[in-house]
């Protein structure tokens, strides 16, 4: 298994249409077939400046290696996320 999560930052302010649109669209990214546990999430803690996340799974590389080829995910990271994301941190994780 392999747990895919980025935090992030837009360039939209906080609440506006600009920043619902992108979490919106980003929703289209759990319908790619071998993502698993798509989650949104909102960042709480104070010790970072990034002030959203989001968490999938995969179940091996073959599910993951096919995720980031997918033209959904490869339109979404060229459409929306380069132009409208500020800074990102991405990790990986697999299960020890």
């Amino acid at each position: 298994m392999i747990r895919h999560t980025v935090a992030f930052r837009l360039k939209h302010p906080a609440g506006s249409a600009e920043e619902k649109a992108f979490l919106t669209e980003a929703l289209t990214l759990a319908a790619i077939p071998s993502v698993r546990n798509f989650e949104q999430l909102r960042q709480t803690s104070g010790k970072n400046a990034f002030t959203f996340g989001f968490s999938m799974e995969f179940e091996n590389q073959a599910g993951y290696d096919a995720y980031n080829i997918h033209p959904v995910h490869t339109a979404f990271v060229r459409d929306r996320w380069v132009p409208e994301v500020e800074d990102f941190l991405e990790i990986d994780y697999t299960p020890l």
